[in-house]
């Protein structure tokens, strides 16, 4: 009766635990469905590479936080060096000039529902280098997305030839975010996510400051408001560091793939952040592309998990 009364006790405790996890996850989700929003408003009043270059010195500063209260590693070994600049290359600054720029010149919600894209490129460029074989039902997925990109990007009256160049922008991102997850899979398996992560950024962190300087000299910085300072520490502080600190505690207690789950909630805060904060109505079309991208995103994400 005792064994069972423990048993029952430890089990409970793990419930406990996951659900709390599971909450942490969903503010995860949110806090980056809304900074979609709060990039789009910021970028109103101050220009894209000078909005990145102050959000990532605090984004720099808040893993390093992360980092120390882990206990880990600050520094990556020499032998890790070149790697770690690679990938701070394509996965934070490549990533970050197309993403911001993208996200200024379309809809945020396209943005947000071609970023999601991620996952099935992932698989695309795995299987280019030999590390992934498709099954039809990654194929499924991989060509439902592929379709609903095409539907995302030619809504509204612009056929397919002038299609939003800001669109293609954060396709571009969504490309460079997979590159840099399937390059870096070998590093993060040898020394954690969070240090990858870190490494990475701090990699990458002159080159974004020096890119965004000339526009923070030119920038009349009396006439920016509250608001879009607000904005720059939300997207480094909140929408990277809290929010990756909450992503990581979930890959470690319940797993990748259930963790993996809750980043399909991230469009659909996109979507309706838009619609109340920015008046971003969504069209019928865009709805029917958004559908099917991330149904698209599922299958292949779902057939993948089982073959594993």
């Amino acid at each position: 009766m005792g064994r069972e009364s423990r048993s029952g006790s430890r089990r409970a405790k793990r419930l406990r635990r996951e659900l709390f996890v599971d909450l942490g996850l969903v503010l995860t989700a949110t806090i980056w469905g809304l900074n979609f929003t709060v990039v789009k408003a910021a970028l109103t009043e101050i220009e894209p590479l000078a909005f990145n270059a102050l959000r990532f010195p605090c984004a720099a500063v808040a893993v390093w936080v992360m980092v120390r209260a882990t206990g880990r590693r600050v520094m990556p070994p020499r032998k890790d060096w070149g790697i770690v600049l690679l990938l701070g290359v394509i996965g934070h600054v490549a990533f970050q000039v197309l993403f911001i720029f993208g996200l200024d010149w379309t809809l945020t919600g396209n943005a947000a529902l071609l970023l999601s894209t991620s996952p099935v490129w992932v698989l695309v460029i795995s299987f280019t280098m030999g590390r992934e074989r498709f099954n039809p039902a990654i194929l499924v997925g991989v060509l439902a997305t592929l379709t609903g990109m095409v539907i995302l990007i030619t809504g509204g009256p612009e056929q397919l030839g002038a299609a939003r160049i800001g669109d293609f922008l954060v396709l571009g991102a969504a490309i460079s975010w997979a590159a840099y997850t399937v390059l870096g899979r070998r590093l993060t398996k040898r020394r954690g996510a969070l240090q990858m992560t870190a490494w990475t950024l701090w990699a990458g962190l002159p080159f974004v400051v020096l890119a965004g300087t000339p526009d923070l000299v030119r920038t009349d910085w009396s006439a920016v408001s509250l608001q879009a300072w607000i904005g720059v520490v939300y997207a480094g502080v909140f929408a990277i560091g809290l929010a990756y600190l909450l992503w990581y505690r979930g890959v470690r207690i319940i797993g990748q793939n259930r963790t993996a789950v809750y980043q399909n909630l991230v469009p659909v805060v996109a979507l309706v952040s838009a619609w109340l904060w920015l008046a971003e109505t969504p069209t019928a079309q865009q709805l029917a592309g958004a559908g099917i991208i991330l149904s698209g995103v599922v299958i292949a994400r779902r057939s993948r998990a089982r073959k594993r």
